[in-house]
């Protein structure tokens, strides 16, 4: 592999792992089926254990993980994916 930069082939190729939390948000049926009644009934009639649930329950996330191979030129540092 050469350097596009410096045409050097002492070229290192590592994989680079990205990490990200993604809140996890309901989908269109449940807005389209469920939460245009619900969620207003529930600020009206449970406004208080509501903002007690909004407080102490934690948000739902998970993690997403993408995984990227990256060329490092030894001689001048230049970085590329591949």
């Amino acid at each position: 592999m050469q350097c596009p930069r410096c045409r050097s082939m002492n070229v290192n190729v590592q994989i680079v792992s990205d990490v990200r939390l993604v809140n996890k948000h309901h989908g269109i049926f449940w807005w389209i089926f469920v939460g245009w009644w619900w969620v207003p009934v529930k600020w009206i009639i449970f406004t208080v254990p509501a903002l007690l649930a909004k407080i102490f329950i934690p948000k739902r996330q998970k993690i997403k993980q993408t995984n990227r191979r990256v060329c490092i030129c030894q001689n001048c540092g230049y970085q590329w994916n591949l």
